[in-house]
């Protein structure tokens, strides 16, 4: 997959693995991860699906409609790839924060959905449910933040309390943050994934 990597500080052990929204690439989100750990190593992944010229993780039926399959198979290759990631550029494989936007926080979400101890902890910046009716691994230790935007077109506020719930009874530790606004990222916001990402990873 198409990335781009920075070492983290010494001493430093967390990897940001950044996961951009629809139409985004690996480079949209390095600004955020200054803002949230400046020494920490950053993973910054283009998804690996074009959408009529959009970068994608995963294929869509439909705007808010997933394709399963594609899903499921992309969250593979997603995780197989920082696995080997991991190797290649010497960081802890356990010490993986994911931070995704939109489509990125789908597959991000999709991850901790799939396999169990695949990231330390995620934030998950307006997010939908990745899939329904499955079984979901151990979450226990695995801290979550959720951005929510009251007035999300895209990610319904119902989304947001679903995924919510099931994280949290799959033992995550879970953090929402409802700001008035619709699918943008603000600063308010990157503000309160710093202040998570402090006080947890």
């Amino acid at each position: 997959m198409k990335h781009v990597f920075k070492k983290g500080e010494a001493g430093n052990q967390n990897t940001l693995l950044l996961l951009h929204g629809t139409g985004g690439d690996e480079h949209d989100l390095i600004p955020i991860s200054e803002m949230i750990d400046p020494g920490a190593a950053v993973l910054s992944v283009r998804g690996n699906v074009d959408e009529n010229g959009m970068n994608r993780f995963f294929r869509r039926l439909a705007e808010g409609v997933f394709d399963e399959e594609d899903l499921i198979n992309r969250t593979k290759e997603l995780k197989d790839f920082v696995d080997q990631a991991a190797e290649q550029y010497e960081f802890e494989r356990k010490h993986v924060v994911a931070v995704g936007y939109s489509n990125g926080a789908n597959i991000a979400g999709s991850l901790l959905y799939h396999y169990e101890k695949s990231l330390k902890g995620a934030a998950l910046l307006h997010p939908m449910v990745p899939r329904r009716g499955i079984d979901i691994p151990s979450l226990q230790g695995i801290s979550v933040f959720i951005g929510a935007g009251a007035n999300d077109p895209i990610c319904p506020p119902e989304e947001t309390k679903e995924l919510d719930k099931t994280l949290s009874e799959a033992g995550a530790a879970v953090d929402v943050f409802w700001a008035n606004q619709g699918h943008q990222l603000t600063r308010e916001e990157i503000d309160q994934v710093k202040a998570w990402y402090e006080k947890n990873m």
